[in-house]
This record gives C-alpha cells, structure tokens and sequence, in this order.
C-alpha cells in the first residue's frame, strides 16, 4: 500500500504542467537545505566548546537544557508557518477499496520525514558525540539524544494539530502568536519558569533514562489525536466538502462608470473581498501606506536619496505588486468557464490593469502627508506612482502570461506560498531592482530631480503607448490560453 502511494506521488510530481519550474525551486530549496545543514552542523560541533568557554564554571549540558524552551517556541512557530500537512488529493482515493486508516497513516508517517524534523538531528548529534568523548555516561547521553528527537516528533505533531484548530479562523496565525507569545511572556515575567521546568525535566532524564517513557507516550498521543482528526475530514460529504458561507452583498454599481470592463472588476471587487487569500491583498494595503515610517523617521535615511523612490515604487505599489503577481491565477478556479464565454480578454485584461492604476492613484493620495519629511520624498513617490501605472502595471501583466500554478482561494492567507513559482521570485527584478537602479545612476550622475524626472518620463511613455502595450500583453496571454487552462486543471 504504501508503495502505491509514493508511486501516486511521484507520477503527480512527474506530470505536473509546473514540473519545469518546480524542479528549479527545488534545486535552489536544495542548496538553501544544505545551507542550514552547514550551519546547525557548525553550532553542534562549536556549543560544547563555545559554552565552556563562556561558562567555564557550568556544565554545557545543563546550559543546553536550561534553553530547550526556547528553542521549543521557535521550532513552534517556524513549523506552523512553513510546514504544511502533506496531504495527497485524496478525494480520488475515497472511492478505491482502500482503508482510511492506510491514508492516514501514510500522511503523517510521511510528515515524520520532514525537512524540519531532520535539521536539529545536525546540531544534536555533534554535540552529543563531544558530550561522550568529554566521559558523559554514554548510556545516559544517548537517552537524551533520544529524548530531543521525541520532542522534535511532537513538535511536528503538536503543530498540525494547532494548525487544524486554527484554519477556520479569519486570522489563523492568532492562536500559535497568542500561545507561544503567552507562554513566552508567563516565563519571562517569572510567573511560570517553563524554561526551569523543561530543563529540569531534561535533567532528570539524563539521570533516569526510564523517564523518557513518558515523552513516549506523549509522542504516542499527539500521532492518535492527528490520526483521529484526519479520518474526521476524510469524508466527501464532511471535512472535504467546501465549506459554504453567506456572502454579505455590496453596492458596486458604481464600476458601471467603467463601460464595458464593468463585469469584469465587479467579479474582481467580488472575488477580492469574499476569499481569504485576496483578502490579504487589502490588509497589506495599510503595510504599504505605513511603509515608509519604517524609513524616514530616521535621520540616517534623510541622507539617501536615491533610497526614496524605492520605498515609494513599493508604498504605492504594494496592491499592485501582491494581487497583480497572481494574475490570472486567482481566476484558475473558473478560468475554464471564464475563457469559454464569448468575452475580449483585451477587456479581462483590462480590468486588471485599471484596478491596479486605481490603487497606485489611491495609495499616492494617502501617502501624501509623507510631505512632512521633506518634499524630496513627494517628489519621489509621485515619480514612482507614474512609473507604477505606466511601466509596472504592463509588465506585471506580461509576467502572469507564464503563471501555470493554481490557487485555492480559500486557504488561509498567512505564509501561503500556493501558486508561488519562478515567475514570482524574477517578477521582483523588473518591479523594485530596476527602477531603483535607473533612479540611483541618473541620481549620482546629474541629480535628484533629473532622476525623478526620468522616473516620470518612462511612466509617462508607458501611459502613452498603453494601448499596444496591451495588445502584445494580450497576444501572450492567447497564445498561453490552452496551457494555462490545463494547468489549472491540475492539483499542484
């Protein structure tokens, strides 16, 4: 059984329509992997001899169990947004004559294997080889061992189990920040000493090999309670089924102001506020807006110029850059539907280029009161907002001509890096690395408000030829119709 499963999984990776550019993700994750090896692989080799260095009076060990805790929240918090269930489209796999019980077994079995359970082994067993060689019971320091790679499991067991009590909630990384956050703070301020607490319990265990029965046990109980809330959602009618809820209407008939790419931005406006992972798109409006007071308050930023119109191709870009990297993929719920219609996809295009105008419009508005810092910076993030309409908005839209990753609109939108490929991480060099280093040579070369200017000249000359810019944008996007509405077909 479980040889039929990874067979299903490799043909899924094999056939994939984002095979190609998955494939180069993952080499570069490979080489990002053996990245972090390295470095756990350093700390567990240096921390025996670093701490007794430091602390020459105290036992490295009991320094390493006096911080578990610590390193028990970070783990928490990086696996809750980084580590997802490995879920197979099981949906297909209801109607075989196979036992649940083997699908959920192979699921979180194969969560055990996980990159993140993995990594600490790199840093555990270094130090527990000096431990041994420094004359530490080797019996008793193989427990411990033992011990951290339980609490590794539990980790990875505790998370999904927090990660499925929390995906209902509009804001899903609330419970794991209110957790670790609350027991961060309970510790800090001495109400409750966890860290004492862990490393006195990883004390005793080093002393008592036979108590690391108990971490057992629990690791035995997180694997049943996972195993028992998987078999509750592998139901078609139940915890598979999509979720329905009522959709509170809003007044949109004033995109009737627009002609005929009316029903196109309603079904935007729609889609933008109904879904969780659009939704996002508006609340990182307000990070955009707020983006430069990271940066101007501070003195040492008043003096690079060439500085301000980065921050305002970002400030006043932000929707445009986060909804518009995942165009058309947003629609690839529909998209077979949509393309089948007797619609212009001029005019679907259309629509998406003038919501994202609108935005930097809007954004630039708000963002004057920036002022206040110094007109330089107005001048800057205007330069920037026409740049934005003029060049931006186009090659945004050219650069969804080769999205082929589907969405799932109604996945929670923290850290979700779904429809995420190659196109997203190069659309950032056209975006934010080249109008920066346009506006720092014209800058250094003959000054600020030559750069602006240029800033604004190349803005303004995409505005002008907007209309065959659109028209080659367009041809892409024909030429790429019959791929992308495959690949949407397909569970990435």
């Amino acid at each position: 059984m479980i040889k039929l499963f990874l067979s299903l999984e490799w043909k899924s990776f094999l056939r994939s329509a984002s095979f190609g550019k998955s494939l180069g993700i993952k080499i570069f994750m490979g080489f990002l992997s053996l990245y972090f090896i390295g470095v756990f692989l350093i700390m567990g080799i240096a921390l025996y001899p670093g701490l007794k260095k430091a602390f020459p009076d105290n036992d490295p060990l009991l320094i390493v169990n006096s911080i578990i805790f610590y390193w028990i929240l970070a783990d928490l918090v990086l696996r809750f947004f980084f580590q997802k269930l490995p879920v197979m489209s099981v949906k297909p796999l209801l109607i075989l004559p196979i036992k649940r019980r083997n699908v959920v077994n192979f699921v979180l079995g194969k969560s055990a294997l996980s990159f993140f359970n993995f990594l600490p082994l790199f840093a555990i067993f270094p130090f527990g080889i000096t431990l041994i060689l420094k004359d530490y019971p080797t019996g008793s320091v193989l427990v411990w061992m033992l011990a951290l790679i339980l609490v590794t499991l539990i980790i990875n067991f505790l998370n999904f189990i927090l990660e499925s009590f929390s995906a209902e909630t509009e804001l899903s990384f609330l419970p794991i920040i209110l957790l670790t956050g609350g027991l961060y703070a309970l510790n800090h301020f001495n109400i409750i000493s966890f860290n004492e607490i862990i490393g006195q319990g990883f004390n005793a265990i080093y002393q008592s090999p036979m108590l690391v029965l108990v971490l057992v046990l629990l690791l035995l109980v997180m694997y049943w309670f996972n195993s028992k809330l998987l078999k509750q959602k592998l139901f078609l009618d139940s915890g598979l089924k999509t979720i329905v809820k009522e959709v509170n209407a809003s007044n949109l008939e004033w995109t009737k102001n627009f002609g005929d790419i009316a029903p196109f931005m309603k079904l935007d406006l729609k889609l933008i506020w109904r879904n969780k992972r659009t939704k996002s798109s508006v609340w990182m409006l307000v990070i955009g807006l707020l983006y430069g007071l990271f940066f101007y308050p501070q003195p040492v930023y008043q003096n690079m110029p060439w500085f301000f119109v980065f921050i305002g191709v970002f400030s006043t870009g932000i929707f445009l850059i986060n909804f518009g990297q995942f165009i058309p993929a947003w629609d690839s719920g529909y998209y077979k539907l949509l393309m089948s219609q007797n619609i212009k996809y001029e005019q679907y295009l259309k629509s998406k280029f003038t919501l994202m105008a609108l935005s930097v419009v809007i954004l630039f508005v708000l963002g004057i009161p920036y002022v206040f810092f110094g007109w330089k910076i107005l001048l800057a993030h205007f330069a920037a907002a026409i740049y934005n309409v003029g060049v931006n908005t186009h090659v945004i839209l050219y650069g969804g001509s080769f999205n082929r990753k589907k969405i799932d609109l109604s996945q929670k939108a923290a850290f979700n890096y779904q429809g995420t490929g190659a196109v997203q991480w190069l659309i950032g060099i056209p975006l934010l690395i080249l109008p920066m280093g346009i506006f720092a040579l014209f800058y250094f070369l003959i000054g600020f408000e030559i750069a602006c200017l240029i800033m604004a000249v190349l803005g303004v000359i995409g505005i002008v030829f907007h209309q065959k810019l659109m028209k080659s944008i367009t041809t892409k996007y024909l030429e790429s119709k019959y791929k992308m509405i495959d690949a949407f077909d397909q569970n990435n």
